[in-house]
């Protein structure tokens, strides 16, 4: 009854320390060359990309057609801003 139950030093415990020792800093992209993780690098993006949704036509346009609008908008604000401040800065220095 030396060993109290739910101990930390056990042998399962002392296997998994040594584990850790053993075990190389680089893990597995050590082991690879670099082509081999060239490979596995487009191999990853091609699987991430056949899991994006795409828009249809009509959401690509109705999209592209929200985004020209905004920014006509935000161009039409800042003109006008500008051309305020510009007038302000000639009617304050002259």
């Amino acid at each position: 009854m030396a060993d109290a139950v739910g101990s930390i030093d056990t042998p399962d415990a002392q296997d998994e320390a040594q584990d850790k020792k053993k075990s190389r800093k680089g893990g597995k992209r050590a082991k690879k060359g670099p082509l081999k993780r060239l490979a596995l690098f487009y191999r990853q993006v091609v699987a991430e990309l056949r899991k994006v949704v795409w828009p249809t036509r009509n959401q690509l346009t109705s999209y592209t057609t929200v985004v020209i609008f905004f920014v006509a908008i935000m161009i039409a604000l800042v003109t006008v801003i500008d051309y305020g401040l510009d007038h302000a800065a000639k009617y304050v220095f002259g």
